[in-house]
């Protein structure tokens, strides 16, 4: 076995095993909830057991065992309120109103499993319960207020849902996109998120400054850099590869990067990301060769 596929190997092995802890404890956080509504319950369920790779959430995972030596409860339940978050994005990404899917992560979307309604009223609950999780379970207060405070800041007004909103008006008719625009929109459309996930991990951690604004940095180069290899395999992939359907982007007008810059550049630019993300984890040592391994996965991912 050659040392690249034995990494590959590690990497793969790493993030099922991560994925499964997050799996379980969101089931634990679901299932202690007996008050929600039977229908809706069984939407979340649907949502969150769906097979997505939980990237978000062992990054955070990872980024408290680089700085602290080993995860803990509370990067646990930041992982999972992190999860919470995306999974509602999805669900409202999904939408008639927004993009109008009807497949994610190989299953009918939330709207078409259950009802229009339904899938606005999962996503809402999500997203609050993915702050009360960290209201109730952190044990500390004021750590408890840093990852509200940096999860609200990265789905917010100012982050997730600005580059939602941007993304929705780049649809207009004769609205020209720039690389500008394209920056601003998957910054924080999706970067921001990454940003925070490896925050909240290094949070979780008791990271110093330097470290904590190191993996901050490392976060977002990630994060646009999944956005650009979305774009690409929108144009590139299959259904089945992607779990989603491919091509909707350009029918819908979007602004992409390889819409706007070409394929090639578009390849060029996520490469330089992902050497600028593992450039940033040089002071951590063999410590982070987990989260190197990732940005090289998230450079060579086919879905």
């Amino acid at each position: 076995m050659s040392a690249t596929h034995a990494a590959n190997s590690d990497f793969t092995a790493g993030l099922s095993c991560k994925a499964q802890l997050v799996n379980k404890t969101l089931q634990r956080l679901l299932a202690e909830r007996v008050d929600i509504d039977r229908d809706l319950k069984e939407a979340l369920s649907y949502t969150l057991e769906a097979p997505g790779k939980r990237i978000r959430a062992a990054l955070v995972l990872w980024c408290c065992e680089l700085v602290s030596g080993r995860t803990n409860p509370d990067a646990e339940i930041a992982a999972a309120a992190v999860e919470m978050v995306h999974t509602y994005s999805l669900i409202h990404d999904d939408l008639p109103a927004m993009d109008n899917d009807d497949l994610r992560r190989g299953l009918p979307t939330c709207h078409k499993a259950f009802d229009e309604a339904t899938a606005i009223l999962a996503g809402d609950a999500l997203l609050t319960l993915a702050f009360e999780v960290l209201a109730d379970e952190i044990d500390e207060p004021a750590l408890a207020v840093k990852l509200i405070s940096e999860l609200a800041q990265a789905a917010g007004s100012s982050g997730m849902v600005a580059g939602q909103m941007a993304d929705l008006k780049a649809e207009s008719p004769g609205t020209v996109g720039t690389e500008h625009l394209l920056e601003y929109i998957h910054i924080n459309k999706t970067a921001k998120m990454f940003r925070c996930a490896a925050a909240m991990g290094a949070v979780c951690g008791r990271a110093d400054e330097k470290d904590l604004n190191s993996l901050r940095e490392f976060g977002l180069k990630i994060g646009l850099g999944f956005q650009i290899a979305d774009d690409i395999l929108d144009v590139s992939s299959t259904s089945e590869q992607l779990g989603k359907t491919p091509g909707k982007d350009a029918k819908a007008g979007k602004v992409t990067y390889p819409a706007v810059v070409g394929m090639k550049k578009s390849k060029e630019l996520q490469k330089k990301l992902a050497d600028q993300a593992v450039a940033v984890l040089k002071p951590f040592g063999p410590k982070a060769d987990i989260l190197r391994q990732l940005a090289v996965a998230l450079l060579q991912r086919t879905k």
